[in-house]
């Protein structure tokens, strides 16, 4: 028994770590949420009349069916887009493979708020793009509503799609396919009945990481929807005007997000349980031989994509250069924004690096060791703590925040108003983002290393910190950037939970937005875009040059 505890101890020792974080940072809020729809708004009594009195609504409900909508839409063109891109870059022999990859993943570490910003300055009702249109004699209302908001989803999470796609096309076993042409299939009808059905894992997958964010999102829809109701925004204003002890409106549009997004998650399981997907790949898939037309063709698509994901972000950084007169843009070069933005305050870009890099350090230190525990060792307790850790990621940040404001508004534990509460919120929803990073990177990693140091007497923690963490610094890092970006545009959260000398980067556009201050936005943005790529690329580098160091 002795053995076994010591033996054991520093798998346990961390996920009680974890649990704790978690159960009290994160179950017990989304708990708080539940609680607060099943009693009466006094918190005396039990009661099953706040769903009735939402879902008896038809504003909610047009807010339920607007925003499963537009979140199965998302997925549907993401997907549209992605597959064939994913095939493009994983079959076919087109050039700049590494550079297309790279550009593909951008956009999930820029702020997708400032996407849809951009694109309603450019295709809004005085838009740059709306004016030139009407003055050629094309019509064209604007970016506004489903339509825009589907765009914006779709330029921005379409690489969630595309990266594990490319990765299950490069992995399929080419066996399958010349079994299929043996029988007479063409290559459409090969692609359409063998290719594309092996891969469908990789695709739901990223489809329904798809539809969670679409569902969950706060900013685009902020930003696009206008009067539509849509569920997060909804959450967030009437949690904001519930002046009861128990807000508990918001709390049954916070169990619907959450209902919803575990029942997406539900069905794409049973999809791909009904049948068998795995081959016998022995390596990497070769390239289909095709005419210079078709790669050509092939190469235009794909570089198509990409420009139309980044090119909102490179307009919002052009047009913080030109010079606004209230609403209205002049065609000056000017650096007037970028002085009214900071004659306010430099405490948003300040409270922004603080936090996000106090957050992304804890995300880590927790994630980065719960990862290594998924992969090395193998229980009923690391599949329980594989769901909790993942779990946050499907809980709209907007529900979060309201859970952590009931959880931690009084009581033994009184953190609203605080910055620690946003560093909490950020931990926690990013944390997936490090889980998954390490746990990559220790797949890569021969057991045998820890084996060897664990058999000749170095306890299980020694050989982490020694030989582990030493080996698992590109994941670490990768972990930290990531999460460091993402929580620097962080909204759907940090409107709920910031309080006033704790305001961001995210909550100043969002407060331009609502005062009609467009220069000051798209200083904003272009502050925020710096402040995701340069991190990105810097990492990069200093991670080229450690590992040409390792050889």
């Amino acid at each position: 028994m002795r053995t076994f505890v010591s033996r054991n101890a520093f798998p346990l020792g961390i996920a009680v770590v974890a649990t704790a974080f978690l159960g009290l940072f994160f179950l017990y809020p989304v708990l708080k949420v539940f609680v607060s729809s099943v009693i009466t708004p006094d918190g005396a009594h039990f009661t099953l009349q706040n769903y009735k009195d939402v879902l008896g609504s038809g504003f909610f409900l047009q807010g339920l069916t607007n925003s499963l909508s537009i979140a199965a839409m998302a997925s549907f063109f993401s997907m549209l887009v992605g597959v064939p891109f994913a095939f493009c870059v994983a079959r076919l022999p087109i050039a700049g493979k590494p550079v297309l990859l790279a550009l593909t993943a951008l956009p999930l570490v820029l702020p997708s708020f400032v996407s849809a910003y951009a694109l309603v300055l450019m295709f809004g009702r005085a838009g740059i793009v709306t004016g030139f249109l009407r003055d050629i004699g094309i019509p064209f209302d604007s970016i506004y509503g489903v339509k825009g908001i589907v765009i914006a989803y779709t330029l921005t999470l379409y690489p969630y799609v595309v990266l594990p796609t490319v990765a299950a096309f490069k992995s399929l076993d080419v066996s399958v396919e010349e079994a299929a042409q043996n029988l007479g299939a063409s290559r459409g009808r090969m692609l359409r009945t063998v290719t594309l059905p092996l891969v469908l894992p990789s695709i739901l997958a990223g489809g329904l990481l798809v539809f969670i964010e679409g569902l969950e999102n706060f900013g685009v829809p902020f930003v696009l929807a206008e009067d539509r109701p849509i569920l997060a925004i909804e959450a967030y204003k009437m949690f904001v005007g519930e002046t009861a002890t128990n807000p508990s409106s918001a709390g049954v549009l916070g169990m619907l997000l959450i209902i919803c997004t575990v029942a997406a998650l539900l069905v794409q399981r049973g999809m791909l349980a009904q049948r068998r997907y795995a081959t016998g790949a022995r390596g990497a898939t070769p390239l289909i031989d095709v005419t210079p037309g078709v790669r050509r063709l092939a190469s235009i698509f794909c570089w198509f994509v990409i420009a139309a994901a980044l090119v909102p972000f490179a307009a919002v950084v052009l047009i913080s250069f030109l010079k606004f007169s209230g609403p209205v843009l002049q065609y000056q070069f000017s650096f007037s924004n970028f002085v009214q933005l900071f004659e306010r305050s430099y405490r948003p870009l300040g409270n922004t690096l603080l936090l996000s890099t106090l957050a992304a350090c804890v995300a880590t230190l927790i994630g980065v060791p719960i990862g290594y525990v998924l992969v090395r060792y193998r229980s009923r307790l690391s599949a329980i703590l594989d769901i909790v850790a993942t779990s946050p990621f499907a809980v709209a940040g907007t529900v979060l925040g309201i859970g952590l404001v009931m959880a931690f508004s009084s009581g033994f534990l009184i953190l609203t108003g605080t910055a620690l509460i946003l560093i909490i919120a950020y931990s926690v929803r990013k944390l997936p983002f490090a889980v998954r990073s390490a746990s990559a990177i220790v797949h890569q990693i021969d057991p045998s290393l820890e084996e060897a140091s664990i058999s000749l007497g170095v306890p299980p923690l020694q050989t982490f910190v020694r030989i582990m963490v030493p080996l698992m610094v590109g994941g670490i890092v990768g972990a930290f950037v990531l999460t460091f970006v993402t929580i620097a545009s962080e909204l759907s959260s940090t409107v709920v939970l910031y309080s006033g000398q704790w305001s961001t980067m995210t909550v100043l556009m969002f407060q331009a937005l609502e005062g009609n201050s467009p220069g000051v936005g798209t200083s904003a943005a272009t502050i925020l875009i710096l402040c995701t790529v340069l991190p990105v690329a810097l990492v990069y580098r200093l991670l080229r040059r450690y590992e040409m160091s390792m050889l």
